[in-house]
Formats: C-alpha cells, sequence, structure tokens
C-alpha cells in the first residue's frame, strides 16, 4: 500500500472518528429533556392511582403503605392521600399556586413542606411525584451512547438552571428508542453521589408512559431503599374540589 494512500486512510479516519464517539449533539440531548417532559406529563389529562410503598430501612426494618396520587398537571396541582398504615391514615400533601402543605389530620393543620424534602419517611422526594420539569431546569453537559443490561441509552450528565431543583446535577441513562429513563443518579453540588433511582417498568397511559414500578436508593445509607409499584391508573378527570384544603379536611372526618 502506497504512502499516500495511508495517509489518505488516515486523514478519513480522523474525520470519522468524532461522529461515532458522540452519537447526538448537546443541543440534540437538551431536546431529549423535552421529549421526556412531554412524554411524563398529563397536561392534557389528569392522573390518579394507587401506589404501594415498601421502605426498607436497616434500623426501622420494613414498613409497607399506601398512598392514593392525584395529578393535574396542566394546573400544577397534585394530592398525595395516604391510606395505610392507619397511623398515618388521612395525612396528605398538597401542592397548589406553588405552595406545598402537608396536613396531619390528628392536629387538623397544615403546615408548608417542599419538593425537596422526603415523602413519609421514604426515600422518595416530594418533587419525585410533580409533573417533570427537566427541559426548564436542567441544561445537559455532556451525552455519550452507553448500555444498561440489555438496553441502549443515552448517558446525560445534567445541571441545573436555577436553586429550585432537589438535586444540583445528575446523570440520567435514556433509551435510544423510545426515550424513557430507566435510571438517575442525584449528585450534591460537591459531586457527592446521595441517591440512585430506578425505573425498570413502564405503562402506556393515553398518550403518555408513567412508570409502574420506581426504586429509590439512599446511597449514604446502606440497606434503605425504598420501591413504589402503581396500580388502578386512570387518566378520568378529577373534580377541582379534590386539590384543596378542604378536600382533606372533608375525608378525614
Amino acid at each position: 500500500m502506497g504512502k499516500r494512500r495511508i495517509v489518505l486512510i488516515l486523514m478519513l479516519v480522523a474525520i470519522l472518528l468524532p461522529a461515532t464517539l458522540s452519537a447526538i449533539t448537546l443541543d440534540e440531548a437538551q431536546q431529549l429533556l423535552v421529549r421526556i417532559d412531554g412524554m411524563s406529563n398529563f397536561e392534557d389529562t389528569d392522573l390518579s392511582a394507587l401506589m404501594t410503598l415498601v421502605v426498607e430501612d436497616p434500623e426501622k426494618g420494613i414498613e409497607k403503605s399506601k398512598v392514593l396520587q392525584f395529578r393535574s398537571d396542566d394546573d400544577e396541582k397534585f394530592l398525595l392521600l395516604i391510606q395505610e398504615p392507619v397511623v398515618k391514615k388521612g395525612q396528605g400533601y398538597l401542592m397548589v399556586d406553588d405552595n406545598l402543605w402537608f396536613y396531619d389530620p390528628e392536629s387538623r393543620k397544615f403546615s408548608h413542606t417542599s419538593l425537596k424534602e422526603q415523602f413519609s419517611d421514604s426515600d422518595a422526594n416530594n418533587s419525585d411525584f410533580n409533573a417533570s420539569s427537566m427541559a426548564g431546569d436542567y441544561t445537559v453537559v455532556s451525552v455519550e451512547e452507553s448500555k444498561l443490561g440489555k438496553f441502549a441509552v443515552y448517558l446525560l450528565d445534567v445541571k441545573a438552571n436555577n436553586n429550585e431543583v432537589t438535586y444540583p446535577t445528575q446523570k440520567l441513562w435514556v433509551t435510544t428508542n423510545d426515550t424513557l429513563t430507566l435510571k438517575t443518579e442525584d449528585y450534591s453540588a460537591s459531586g457527592r453521589l446521595l441517591r440512585s433511582s430506578y425505573y425498570p417498568t413502564y405503562t402506556k397511559a393515553g398518550e403518555h408512559y408513567i412508570p409502574t414500578k420506581m426504586i429509590f436508593v439512599d446511597e449514604l445509607i446502606d440497606g434503605s431503599k425504598t420501591t413504589i409499584t402503581l396500580s388502578d391508573i386512570s387518566i378520568k378527570d378529577i373534580p377541582d374540589s379534590v386539590f384543596t384544603k378542604s378536600y382533606l379536611e372533608r375525608v378525614n372526618n
């Protein structure tokens, strides 16, 4: 093979190599966040479901609870109403007008809380049940093709562009064919891994997708994790009266 031909081949490889290392651009990766929001948010309908939580705590043991979930993403409202265990029955988390309230039926008082706080002593956060706003809250800083088990995924590194989010940086494993998030890792501002989340199964509800199983693993406490499964999923309209303080008070009478 002549030297000129070898040089031409090496030049061709140099031209093609960057394309093989980066399957999509950062702008295209940012559009994946837009698609994630669009696929998971129920802005054209409401959503209700029964959530079963199994909280595994290395000190307290295992606690199981059932929670009714109501979402009206178009109005940026949600209600989480605890049904079990009996000692927590009637407790609720109500998001309305950019305010999140916790209701305690024993004291019959509402107290202001935050989306960043943990939900009912679990490894889930209140923000895990709110409408997705990834595209508005985060900017993709790197993207690469990867594998998660048998699935081809895009591995996205994202950084928050505001202080309202629960975690300032995240990693997302998103399927390349249908843009479903299979795993996330949540980091502190210093880069410490705080939590890993897994979404192994999804179901289609109307034109949207919702995970029917979620596993949240506390990376700071060995053996601490929460598994959430969804059932009785419905996209029927929910009366506006459900997303009110008076409704929480009334259902506990």
